[in-house]
């Protein structure tokens, strides 16, 4: 025989779910989630150029006098231009041997390799501050003796305030797409319940990609320095006012 349930229980019971649901209903918040973009162009004022110096030589001992003549006469030239120490940096040194692979004959026992020569490679990372000069410092490196190397970028010594302007126009772009929308249904904005944002910078507009040849140049490299183009994504949610 099942216990009989009392009625007050179940009185109890529906004042509850009577209160709680439209409780859940008025929580419950009306939400939009906007994107804004901003973009700003700026010129570079820093150019930055890697440039390196190969030598080959029967003995390792004379490929490296070699490399270290040259190299000391591009530093030497670089710090005559007004180029700071602190802009000068040396990188990715290496000596290696060169080898002789004899062909193999068909019923011999293949021979094995022999060394005829050893090559040293010696790189120099430049800052240059004045983009004026940049043309004919990269023909005074050829000229003295650098044969690798040549990649430069264009970029911005302190890029901050293009960044926080981007940041704003970000803002302002999420800010009308969202009155846009909420207007359209006959709403209107609420507080702001997240925000967040994601950068890219200093991506260029061109970048110049120079290759040295081994002669030296006579006339001063052409360069193209351009723009910088900095962006800001933000991502922003808020309340809608019904």
């Amino acid at each position: 025989m099942k216990p009989s349930k009392s009625p007050i229980l179940y009185s109890l019971l529906i004042g509850m779910l009577s209160v709680a649901l439209p409780l859940q209903a008025e929580d419950r918040l009306s939400t939009i989630r906007v994107s804004g973009e901003g973009e700003i162009a700026i010129a570079p004022d820093i150019a930055m150029i890697n440039v390196g110096v190969v030598r080959e030589a029967k003995t390792a001992r004379e490929a490296l006098t070699s490399n270290s003549e040259a190299m000391a006469k591009v530093l030497a030239a670089m710090q005559a231009k007004g180029i700071q120490d602190k802009d000068l940096q040396t990188s990715n040194f290496s000596i290696s041997p060169r080898y002789y692979y004899p062909p193999h004959k068909n019923g011999q026992e293949r021979k094995p390799p022999s060394i005829t020569g050893y090559t040293v490679s010696n790189n120099l990372a430049l800052r240059i501050r004045d983009l004026a000069s940049v043309g004919d410092i990269l023909d005074q490196v050829v000229t003295l003796g650098v044969n690798t190397g040549g990649n430069i970028q264009f970029a911005n010594d302190n890029p901050k305030q293009a960044i926080v302007a981007a940041r704003e126009a970000a803002m302002k772009d999420a800010i009308e797409k969202a009155n846009t929308l909420v207007n359209a249904a006959g709403m209107k904005l609420g507080k702001i319940l997240s925000i967040s944002e994601s950068s890219r910078g200093g991506r260029p507009m061109p970048m110049m990609k120079a290759r040295f040849a081994a002669e030296a140049m006579s006339d001063s490299v052409p360069v193209a320095a351009g723009e910088n183009s900095y962006s800001v994504t933000v991502n922003i949610e808020w309340e809608i006012d019904q």
